[in-house]
């Protein structure tokens, strides 16, 4: 459940950044606050994702499988010879 919520705001931050590029080209001129208020969209969304990764990380319900973690991989010392 919580990784379909990541994928959504992620999605939701997609499509707020180009709604603000849309914003951004037909709105030359015109004194309407439509930009920033997609890059305050853009914002919020950004902090709930990484606000939502965090809990998941400190939950234990999200995990590295990242080849360079120590945790995962302790007969590698980090050294190179």
């Amino acid at each position: 459940m919580l990784k379909i919520i990541i994928v959504l705001l992620f999605i939701g931050v997609v499509v707020s950044l180009f709604s603000g590029l849309n914003f951004l080209v037909k709105d030359l001129g015109n004194p309407r606050k439509r930009l920033l208020y997609a890059l305050g969209v853009r914002v919020s969304l950004v902090a709930l994702l990484l606000a939502t990764i965090t809990y998941g990380f400190v939950s234990g319900q999200l995990n590295s499988t990242a080849p360079w973690d120590r945790t995962l991989h302790p007969t590698q010392s980090g050294s190179v010879k």
